[in-house]
C-alpha cells in the first residue's frame, strides 16, 4: 500500500470555499489554525475485514448511509473500500470477492494532531471525499470528510462569537456611548502573501465607513500594513489586534519567534533580514518598523532572540462627525 502523509505546516486556507465567509473570515481563520484533525475527525469507525467479501462492505455502506469504509484489522490500515469500488464489483461481477483483493491502497492519509488547516488544503487539492487518519503508531483512528469539518466549525465558531460578545462586554463596532469603538484581531500566517495587506484594508475599510478624518485613516493603515507584513515576512506567524478608544487607535503586532537579537538596529532605515526571494517579491525593504514609529503617536517595541516580538503603535485619531 502507498501511503503519502506529511508533517504539520502553517498555510493560507481559503475559508470561504467552505463557509462563505469571506467578508469575515478572522475568528474562522483563527478556529481552522488552533483546532487539529483528531477534534474534527470521526473516530467510531464502521470497518471491514480484509477477508469480508465486498458484499458485506456494501450492505454496511447501505445500512450506515456512508460512502467508504476502512480495511482495519487490529488497528492496522489496509485500505479504503469505496462507493467506486462497489459499483466496479457489481459491474464486473466479483462482488463476492474478498476486500483485500479489489480495495483501494493507494490513499493519501492525515495524522490525528495535523493542524485542520492541513486537511482543509488536502480536500482543495484531491478529489477525495475523506481521509483515513492514523496515530503517530501508524494506527487506524478515524476518518475525516468534509461533513465532519463543516459540522465541528459551525458549532465552535458560534460557541466562539459568544465567547468574544461576552468578553468585549458587548462593545465591539458600537458607536457613540461605547468606550471601545472597534475591537478586532486578525491573525498573520509566516509567508502568507496571498493575504498580506488584507488586515490594514479592513481596518482602513472600518475607519472610512465611520468617517474618521482622512490623514488620520492613513497614519492608521500605514502603521496597521507595516506591521502586517513584518508578521508576514520576518516572524513565524503571529496576531494583530486593534482598537480605537476614546480618540485613540492602538495596533499590536504578536509574534512568538524567532525574535530580535539588536532591535535598535532593526528600527533604523535600510535594515532587513529578508533573504533575496523575500525581496524579489518586492517586500523587506527595510523601511517597516521605521514606517511604524514614524506615522505613530506612540510607539514601543520589545523583543527576546528566540521568544517573539511584541510592536505597539499608538496613534491619536479624531472623532467622528456627530
Amino acid at each position: 500500500m502507498s501511503v503519502v502523509s506529511q508533517s504539520p505546516v502553517a498555510r493560507h486556507v481559503k475559508t470561504g470555499a467552505y463557509f462563505g465567509v469571506d467578508n469575515e473570515p478572522l475568528v474562522l481563520l483563527e478556529l481552522i489554525q488552533r483546532l487539529k484533525v483528531r477534534d474534527v475527525m470521526t473516530p467510531k469507525l464502521v470497518t471491514v475485514s480484509r477477508d469480508a467479501p465486498m458484499r458485506a462492505a456494501q450492505e454496511l455502506m447501505r445500512k450506515k448511509k456512508i460512502s467508504g469504509i476502512p480495511v482495519e484489522e487490529n488497528g492496522r490500515f489496509f485500505g479504503l473500500v469505496s462507493i467506486d469500488d462497489i459499483i466496479r464489483a457489481l459491474g464486473g461481477g466479483y462482488i463476492d470477492d474478498p476486500c483485500s483483493r479489489h480495495m483501494t491502497t493507494k490513499l493519501v492519509v492525515l495524522e490525528d494532531d495535523m493542524p485542520l488547516s492541513f486537511a482543509l488544503r488536502y480536500f482543495d487539492r484531491y478529489s477525495y471525499g475523506r481521509f483515513p487518519v492514523l496515530n503517530r503508531d501508524q494506527r487506524l483512528v478515524g476518518i475525516i470528510c468534509q461533513r465532519d469539518i463543516n459540522r465541528v466549525l459551525l458549532v465552535e465558531l458560534t460557541s466562539e462569537l459568544n465567547r468574544l460578545e461576552s468578553a468585549s462586554g458587548q462593545n465591539v463596532m458600537r458607536d457613540g456611548s461605547s468606550n471601545i469603538y472597534v475591537l478586532r484581531e486578525f491573525p498573520i500566517c509566516k509567508y502568507d502573501f496571498e493575504s498580506a495587506g488584507k488586515a490594514a484594508n479592513q481596518i482602513k475599510q472600518i475607519l472610512q465607513e465611520k468617517k474618521f478624518p482622512p490623514k488620520d485613516i492613513r497614519r492608521v493603515a500605514v502603521a496597521a500594513y507595516e506591521l502586517e507584513i513584518n508578521l508576514c515576512v520576518h516572524s513565524d506567524g503571529g496576531v494583530l489586534s486593534w482598537q480605537v478608544a476614546n480618540g485613540r487607535s492602538e495596533i499590536i503586532a504578536r509574534d512568538a519567534g524567532p525574535g530580535i537579537e539588536d532591535v535598535e538596529w532593526a528600527c533604523r532605515d535600510g535594515t532587513s533580514t529578508a533573504s533575496e526571494w523575500i525581496r524579489s517579491l518586492g517586500f523587506g525593504a527595510g523601511m517597516g518598523l521605521v514606517n511604524v514609529k514614524r506615522v505613530s503617536d506612540e510607539f514601543e517595541i520589545t523583543s527576546k532572540k528566540g521568544s517573539g516580538t511584541t510592536v505597539k503603535s499608538v496613534i491619536q485619531i479624531g472623532n467622528t462627525p456627530p
